[in-house]
C-alpha cells in the first residue's frame, strides 16, 4: 500500500474495481485545511480519462509493474506487433492500449509495463519524440506568415497533423508526443 504522497506520473493503481495509470498530478498544499493530490487517471482497461482528487492520509494499492524495452514490428487491422528486446518474445496489442499510434513507425522502440501477477501489459510509453517525413502538404501562401496558422499534413506514418505553413512536401519534423508539439528539423 502506498499513500497519497508517493504518487507520481506513471504509477499505476487499483481503484474502483480497474487498473489506472496516473497521467498527471498536482499536490496542493492550501493555507487551511489538509493537503492532496489532484490526478487525471487513465484506464489501462478501457482507455477512458477521469479525474480524482486524493486526501493527504488516503492509501492507494499501487501495482507492481515491470517495464521492458519493445521494438514495434508492424500493425494488423486493430493490433499492433511488438518485440522484446531482451528475450525477442512477441506480443500483439490492441490499437486502443497505445496513446498515439498513428505516430508509430517500424522499428521504434517503445517501453511497454507489465502486470508481475498476470503477465498482461499495462500501458505503452512513447518515445519523446518521433522525427518523420511529410509526405504531403499544401504549399504555403507568399505572404502569409502575419500570424501563428497551421495547415494540415500528412507525414510517413499516414497520420494527420497540423504543421506551420513554411513546411513543405519531403521535410523532417520532430514530433513531441507527450504534448503533440511540432518543430522543423534541420
Amino acid at each position: 500500500m502506498a499513500s497519497a504522497s508517493d504518487i507520481r506520473k506513471g504509477l499505476c493503481i487499483k481503484y474502483n474495481n480497474d487498473i489506472f495509470k496516473i497521467i498527471e498530478f498536482l499536490h496542493v498544499k492550501p493555507g487551511k485545511g489538509p493537503a492532496f493530490v489532484r490526478t487525471k487517471l487513465k484506464s489501462v482497461t478501457t482507455g477512458r480519462v477521469i479525474d480524482n482528487t486524493f486526501s493527504a492520509g488516503n492509501k492507494i494499492e499501487d501495482i507492481r509493474v515491470e517495464t521492458s524495452k519493445f521494438q514495434f514490428l508492424y500493425s494488423e487491422g486493430e493490433d499492433f506487433n511488438f518485440m522484446n528486446v531482451g528475450d525477442y518474445n512477441q506480443i500483439s496489442l490492441d490499437k486502443n492500449i497505445l496513446d498515439y499510434p498513428d505516430l508509430l513507425k517500424e522499428g521504434e522502440l517503445v517501453s511497454i509495463s507489465i502486470n508481475t501477477e498476470d503477465g498482461l501489459p499495462l500501458s505503452v510509453d512513447m518515445p519523446a519524440s518521433v522525427v518523420l517525413e511529410v509526405t504531403h502538404t499544401e504549399p504555403g501562401v507568399k505572404g502569409d506568415t502575419a500570424t501563428n496558422s497551421l495547415k494540415p499534413a500528412t507525414i510517413a506514418t499516414g497520420a494527420e497533423v497540423r504543421v506551420p505553413l513554411f513546411i513543405a512536401n519531403g521535410e523532417i519534423i520532430k514530433i513531441d508526443s507527450d504534448s503533440i508539439n511540432f518543430s522543423v528539423s534541420y
